[in-house]
């Protein structure tokens, strides 16, 4: 019975009930009403055989994503994207990896141009998916930054030219402004390259021990090569970082060489940050910095450092209310001021984008000097700070 079918019988039998309830015909009315409990359970019934079946049916023992080819019996071309998400590809993957066995037969695309001794293989999607997720999940700086995904160059228009109300008589028009777009921020591509080295061990590791490994060795260099660089890239050859901006006029806050901390500090920092931008903005800096300011009290004897521990036990450390983002890619506040280095800042972090592609490639070979065998992952990255009004930053002076 289709869907059509069932619901044309039940709106009949509903009809013939409701007019034998409005007779008075309640005995008829309670029987129409048990045919259309029993109509809906044979609609279930059907719909939950119908769907049994179809599991059966795609639950081949030929892998879905090459289908057979019936003219020579064998598996043909690849006809789905997710075929790398098969046991068959990861464990050919993993061969490849680590003994150098190529993959070839229905997991090799060679239908573009490209030769595909040129691009390596392909890491299989679920592995893919796990590097990302476990970056996202690691990272102190990524989960909080804006990301993107755009192929090609992403080109953001920048404004700072905003139009004004103005009170008006009756009958009296107001000026006609315009609005124009004084410049744009466009985003390129950095290649991102991580060589891992496999010794002898990881020929004998199981599927899942492998892709555990390596999804470790990469997520840990790509996310500190990732948040370094939206800390303190330089722009050229890599994303350009927060700290590399130009600050707006106001919002640098010096501290001078023979000057301590104090809680002066901290509200020259929070008055440098414009209303409009301090929902969202929050302190980042290294822990060690963080711990010197955890003897500040203000004026009436309270620390404006503050740990609280929630339910799950980790830590929340918070400056005066404001969160605190701790990272090990800036320079640690130095009392003695022997060079002059920015130890702290306020910023949002949605207003840094971060544009990747993370359709990842490998190669491998081998260390001659070492016989361990490389294999080296890659992507394209390329991030930029949008907004630079969020931006306040605390120097210690040299002098």
């Amino acid at each position: 019975m289709n869907k059509e079918k069932y619901l044309e019988l039940r709106n009949g039998l509903y009809t013939e009930a409701e007019n034998l309830i409005n007779e008075g015909k309640l005995q008829e009315g309670q029987s129409k009403m048990q045919e259309i409990q029993d109509l809906d359970n044979k609609f279930e019934n059907e719909a939950k055989a119908l769907a049994n079946l179809n599991a059966l049916r795609d639950n081949t023992k030929i892998n879905p994503a090459a289908p057979v080819n019936k003219e020579n019996n064998k598996i043909g071309d690849v006809a789905s994207e997710d075929f790398s998400n098969t046991v068959e590809y990861r464990k050919a993957f993993m061969n490849y990896v680590t003994k150098g066995t190529p993959i070839t037969g229905e997991f090799k695309n060679a239908a573009g141009p490209t030769k595909t001794t040129d691009v390596g293989e392909m890491i299989p999607e679920t592995v893919l998916s796990r590097i990302i997720e476990k970056m996202e999940a690691t990272g102190m700086i990524l989960p909080l930054v804006t990301r993107t995904s755009y192929k090609g160059g992403l080109t953001i228009p920048t404004s700072t030219v905003k139009p004004t109300a103005s009170w008006v008589a009756e009958g009296v028009t107001s000026e006609k402004q315009k609005k124009s777009l004084g410049g744009s921020i466009t985003f390129a591509y950095h290649k991102l390259r991580c060589a891992i080295s496999n010794s002898l061990e990881v020929d004998v590791m199981a599927l899942p021990v492998f892709e555990t490994t390596f999804v470790n060795n990469v997520v840990e260099a790509m996310t500190k090569a990732l948040e370094q660089s939206i800390i303190n890239g330089s722009g050229t050859g890599q994303p350009k970082g927060i700290l590399t901006e130009t600050v707006a006029s106001g919002q640098n806050i010096d501290v001078a060489k023979a000057a301590k901390l104090d809680y002066n500090v901290l509200i020259s920092a929070e008055a440098a940050l414009p209303l409009a931008y301090e929902n969202g903005a929050v302190w980042f800096m290294t822990k060690k910095t963080f711990m010197s300011f955890i003897g500040i009290v203000d004026t009436n004897g309270q620390p404006i450092a503050r740990v609280n521990y929630g339910i799950n036990g980790s830590s929340e450390r918070t400056l005066l209310g404001r969160r605190v983002i701790l990272n090990d890619y800036m320079t640690s506040y130095d009392p003695t001021g022997a060079t002059t280095h920015v130890f702290a800042f306020l910023f949002n972090p949605t207003d840094y984008v971060l544009n990747s592609n993370l359709n990842m490639t490998i190669k491998r070979y081998e260390d001659n000097d070492t016989d361990d065998m490389i294999t080296k992952a890659l992507m394209l990255v390329d991030g930029k700070v949008v907004d630079v009004n969020s931006l306040v930053t605390l120097t210690k002076k040299n002098v």
